[in-house]
Parts: C-alpha cells; structure tokens; sequence
C-alpha cells in the first residue's frame, strides 16, 4: 500500500480543477500541474486542447502538454 504525498494531493487538486467553469481557474491550474511536473495530467490536457471552448485554454493544455511529454522522454522509468 503507497502513502499519498502532498504532492499527490496538489495534483488531484489541480486535475479537479481542469474542469472548473471560470477558464483563468484552469489557465492557473494548467500552470501548476507544470510546475508539478505532473506527466499523469498528460490525458487530462489532451481532452483539453480537443475540447475546451475557450481558446486561450486549449493553447495553454497544448503547451503544457508538450513540456509535460518531454519530460517522460528524459526520465528514466520508475521502478
């Protein structure tokens, strides 16, 4: 059985938040799942970029996408 981290919390937070209605809430969280380096939004954000209406939004998911699939592609694979 795994503990879960703060930082676990911090990203379940922000995913909760993707679908929140005000689209800065989600810009904000779009940011901090980043920051989090929280490559399991990875989905989240592609649902994003296809279908959030607003536009600043989907560009933002689309970036943050790319920074967050990078980083899979550095990270050695977790044991």
């Amino acid at each position: 059985m795994s503990a879960v981290t703060t930082n676990d919390r911090l990203i379940a937070y922000h995913l909760a938040r993707l679908e929140d209605k005000n689209p800065d809430v989600r810009l904000r969280s779009i940011a901090e799942l980043v920051q989090l380096e929280a490559t399991e939004a990875l989905p989240v954000l592609e649902t994003l970029y296809f279908n959030d209406p607003d536009a600043q939004v989907r560009r933002e998911a689309k970036r943050a996408g790319r920074a967050l699939f990078l980083l899979t592609t550095q990270r050695p694979p977790e044991s």
